[in-house]
C-alpha cells in the first residue's frame, strides 16, 4: 500500500483558482515575439535544513538527526508550497523551467508493508495539471541518494512498525507544451569535484550534477543548463565545479542559457564563482534590475518567518552568445499568511527572465 501526502488548504485552493481565472481573461498578457523564450529557474527546498545530520558526532546523534530532518519536512508541507510555486507558474508561462532540490522522502514499515512517498516532481506537476497547464520533465539529474537509514521516531500515524526512510534529491528541466519549442537532446552529468563529509555511518557526499537540454526554438538552436553547485562553506569544491560547468556543459555553439543555484553570492561577498560565471563566459539577466539587489535567499528553515530574511542573490539566469536577457524579476519572494504555516513557497525565491534568441 502507498500512502501520498496531500494535505492542502481549502484558502489556498481558491487562491489558485481565482488566478487560474484572471490569467485565462483576455488582455491580461501581452504577445511575445516569436524568438523570446521564458525561462525560470526554482529551488524548491528540500523541506529542511540538514545540519542535525551533518553536526551529528557519533551514531546516536546521526539517528536523532534524520529523525529531526524528516519530522521538518513534514512541518514544511511541500504539497500546499507546491499549489504556490503553481501558481507563479500559472502566471508568468515560462517555456523552460529549471528546478534544483526536487526531493523525493520515502518511508518505509517494514513489518506491514505501508510506504510513504513524498515525490516533489509528482506533486507539482499535478498541480500545474489542475491549472490547465501541460508541462512535461524533460531531463533529470540524479544526485544524492541516502538511505535506506533508521528511523527513531514514528514515521506517521500509519507506520506503526520499524520505519526506514530515503532521502533522493535531483534537478529537473520541465518544458512547457508549446508548439515552437522542440527539444532535441538531454545529457546530465556529475561533477568530478566533490565534497565529501564523514558523518557516523559512513562519508556523505551530495552527488552534484548538472542537466541540459538542447532544443530549437522558432527555428534557432539552444542550450539550457541546470546546476546545483556545492555551497559556500566549502569554496574549493564549489569552485571548482564552476570551472568543470564552464569546460563541460556549458559549451556549446550558439545561444546558451545557465539556471540554478549556483551558492555563490552575486556581491562577491562569499566565493569567487559568480566572477567566473560573469566575467569570462556569461552575462547576468539581473542586469537588466540595476540597482535591484534581487535577493533570493535564505528564508528560516521551518518556513515560519513573517519577515523576508532574503539577503543574498545566488539563483541566476545567465546567457552567452545568441542569446540576450530582456528582463529579470523575482517570484515566490512574498509570503503567504495564511492560517497555518509554511509562509513560503520555499526558502529561496525564483527568478523569471525573458530570453531573445538570435
Amino acid at each position: 500500500m502507498v500512502i501520498k501526502y496531500r494535505g492542502l488548504h481549502w484558502l489556498r485552493l481558491g487562491v489558485a483558482a481565482l488566478l487560474t481565472f484572471m490569467i485565462a481573461m483576455p488582455g491580461l498578457s501581452e504577445a511575445r515575439d516569436k524568438r523570446e523564450l521564458v525561462v525560470m529557474t526554482q529551488n524548491l527546498y528540500l523541506g529542511s535544513s540538514l545540519d542535525p545530520v551533518l553536526d551529528a558526532t557519533n551514531a546516536e546523534e546521526f539517528l536523532i538527526g534524520v529523525a529531526t530532518i524528516h519530522a521538518t519536512v513534514q512541518s514544511t508541507d511541500f504539497p500546499s508550497r507546491a499549489e504556490l510555486i503553481a501558481d507563479s507558474i500559472a502566471v508568468k508561462k515560462p517555456d523552460i523551467i529549471g528546478l534544483q532540490e526536487v526531493a523525493k522522502w520515502t518511508a518505509v514499515d517494514s513489518i506491514i508493508g505501508v510506504t510513504q512517498v513524498q515525490d516533489f516532481l509528482e506533486i507539482l506537476v499535478e498541480e500545474l495539471a489542475q491549472r490547465g497547464l501541460s508541462y512535461s520533465v524533460a531531463a533529470t539529474s540524479p544526485n544524492v541518494s541516502l538511505g535506506p537509514i533508521p528511523l527513531v521516531a514514528p514515521c506517521s500515524v500509519d507506520i506503526i512498525g520499524a520505519c526506514y526512510v530515503w532521502y533522493q534529491d535531483r534537478d529537473v528541466i520541465l518544458v512547457g507544451n508549446n508548439p515552437a519549442l522542440k527539444i532535441l537532446a538531454n545529457q546530465s552529468g556529475r561533477y568530478n569535484a566533490q565534497e565529501s563529509i564523514l558523518s557516523p555511518l559512513g562519508p556523505i557526499s551530495f552527488d552534484r550534477g548538472w542537466v541540459y537540454v538542447d532544443g530549437k526554438f522558432q527555428g534557432k538552436k539552444f542550450r539550457l543548463v541546470n546546476t546545483h553547485l556545492e555551497v559556500e562553506n566549502y569554496p574549493q569544491t564549489q569552485e571548482a565545479q564552476a570551472r568543470e560547468f564552464l569546460a563541460g556543459p556549458a559549451k556549446a555553439p550558439g545561444a546558451v542559457i545557465a539556471v540554478g543555484d549556483f551558492n555563490s553570492a552575486a556581491d562577491g561577498s562569499t566565493t569567487k564563482t559568480y566572477a567566473m560565471l560573469t566575467k569570462s563566459y556569461f552575462d547576468d539577466a539581473w542586469d537588466t534590475k540595476p540597482g535591484d539587489p534581487g535577493y533570493t535567499c535564505c528564508q528560516d528553515g521551518f518556513l515560519i518567518n513573517f519577515d523576508s530574511l532574503l539577503n543574498q542573490r545566488i539563483d541566476l539566469i545567465l546567457t552567452h552568445a545568441a542569446s540576450r536577457a530582456l528582463d529579470a524579476e523575482l517570484v515566490n519572494d512574498q509570503p503567504y499568511l495564511g492560517m497555518d504555516p509554511p509562509f513560503w513557497p520555499s526558502d529561496h525565491a525564483g527568478v523569471v527572465s525573458t530570453i531573445r534568441i538570435h
